[in-house]
């Protein structure tokens, strides 16, 4: 084996990689429902800039970016692509891509700067999406509109701690969706209530990594606070879909749902019941935590009942008598997913503030193998299997219609090419192949609907701690001048769905 390895990012690529973008062997490219559909995503803090601009208020997001000392490798999205200035040429660029979906997200603060229920609304915020679902529709795009990405009032949090404090942060919550509805639903017919729940609740208020950057090694309860913030989640987005059902979906004949994430996980040791178990329960502590509530109406699983005990909250009976009225309104399941893992189970009692179903992620097993080639980010590795896989267990598990909302990956070394270098993404072409391959396998073999795919990203981006360095967009964005320039990924894309749709591979 050739041990040649060149620096990318925060891991290495060896050559039998590079080798594995590049080489000419035949990706079988499989048909695809003519009615499939396919786009792209964004996030409202990673692409818009204009942190201050025509009455925006502050999200944690702009808090969290500013940190002394960085949490974000001294970056920020104070200006990040500058699509809201720039939107008119976003838009035509989605255009010359064919695309026909687009993700985006609407930055709560910029329609209503302080956030609250008796807060002003932002004029020139809701013009600037106005605007923009215009330019999509006039396009012949269909916008797909997320309300909630990451970026909480920074005013909600200040004022009782955002999703800490349940019936303050709902009332809220309920406010901003119905300003949205009312405004915006006559021209969308496919909305998110959150993205991600599991890193909100994770990654926000565990380890602390992402806004608004509570752990246990900031002085904050690690034990309790990501159930209580996933608890506030799930009941918040229970009371839109409900009023959204009430209230607009008579008239406006749209759908709603919310996007989870998640990894699949293989067993660490295949022939061990133990890390089978493991993997399984793995998955529910991931999925099952927001899944079995949202999309069964039932209590949280067994399995992180018996293992959480009073940490996690309990619902009501009128909080169950919700769940389970709104469980049959959601009408799709948003699947965002990157890669696979292997599950472990570790030896001993959990610790205190477990979060994992005392469970180990690897990327290797117990025979030293890997799940694919490392992509460029350590832990993101090309695994076509374990994506087809969870479309199963997600299909088996609640039996709604699939939309992948987020899929894709950096090059390995992405982030030190140069321009011509950088647009000829031959491993994210690759990835994107065998990914797409799996969507088509799991629909025409095993009779999982899916429905359409949106790629992440549409272009370069503030990707949050990670500050400027991974570049997933299939545009390449030069962050000097802002320039934007098409990778050979969204020409594959755009000519892939065409064929696939028709037949015609």
């Amino acid at each position: 084996m050739n041990v040649n390895m060149f620096q990318a990012g925060d891991n290495v690529l060896r050559a039998d990689q590079e080798e594995w973008a590049v080489e000419p062997r035949h990706v079988e490219e499989l048909p695809l429902p003519a009615d499939f559909f396919w786009g792209t995503a964004t996030a409202a803090y990673q692409i818009e800039g204009g942190a201050a601009q025509d009455g925006k208020g502050k999200s944690i997001w702009d808090t969290f970016s500013h940190l002394e000392p960085s949490r974000t490798n001294d970056e920020n999205g104070d200006v990040a692509c500058d699509h809201y200035t720039r939107m008119l040429e976003d838009l035509d660029l989605m255009a010359s891509y064919d695309v026909d979906v687009y993700r985006f997200s609407i930055a709560w603060s910029r329609v209503i700067p302080l956030g609250g229920r008796n807060d002003p609304i932002n004029e020139n915020g809701i013009a600037f999406y106005g605007r923009l679902i215009d330019g999509l529709l006039a396009r012949n795009i269909e916008p797909i509109v997320t309300l909630y990405h990451w970026d909480v009032p920074q005013e909600l949090y200040d004022r009782y701690g955002a999703f800490l404090n349940t019936a303050e942060f709902k009332a809220d919550f309920e406010s901003f969706a119905r300003l949205c509805f009312s405004r915006f639903g006559d021209r969308v017919k496919k909305w998110c209530t959150f993205n991600e729940p599991y890193i909100i609740s994770i990654f926000g208020h565990h380890s602390g990594v992402l806004a608004p950057g509570h752990s246990a090694a900031a002085g904050h309860d690690s034990r309790i606070e990501p159930w209580r913030v996933g608890h506030t989640i799930i009941l918040s987005h229970a009371a839109v879909v409900d009023m959204y059902a009430t209230e607009f979906q008579p008239s406006q004949n749209g759908v709603i749902s919310i996007v989870l994430n998640g990894h699949f996980y293989e067993p660490w040791d295949a022939a061990s019941e133990e890390h089978k178990a493991a993997a399984q329960r793995r998955l529910e502590f991931y999925i099952g935590w927001f899944g079995d509530p949202i999309f069964l109406g039932k209590n949280y699983p067994a399995q992180m009942r018996a293992q959480m005990g009073s940490r996690l909250p309990e619902f009501t009976t009128e909080e169950m008598t919700l769940l389970r009225k709104t469980a049959p309104s959601n009408a799709y399941y948003g699947m965002n997913h990157y890669s696979t893992k292997f599950a472990r189970a570790l030896p001993g009692p959990p610790t205190e503030d477990d979060c994992t179903g005392n469970v180990e992620e690897l990327a290797t097993n117990s025979e030293g193998k890997s799940l694919g080639p490392v992509s460029g980010m350590a832990w993101l590795r090309v695994a076509p299997d374990g994506f087809r896989k969870l479309m199963n267990w997600v299909w088996d598990r609640y039996h709604l219609p699939i939309i992948i909302t987020e899929n894709g990956c950096p090059c390995p070394g992405e982030s030190q090419m140069t321009l011509n270098e950088a647009v000829n993404d031959t491993f994210r072409i690759r990835y994107f192949g065998l990914y797409l391959d799996a969507i088509s396998r799991a629909i025409h073999e095993d009779g999982v609907v899916v429905q359409g795919y949106c790629a992440w990203s549409l272009m370069d981006n503030f990707e949050w701690s990670a500050g400027y360095g991974p570049r997933y967009g299939i545009t390449h964005v030069n962050y000097e001048t802002l320039r934007r320039t098409p990778k050979k990924s969204a020409s594959y894309l755009e000519k892939s769905f065409k064929a696939r749709r028709r037949g015609q591979y």
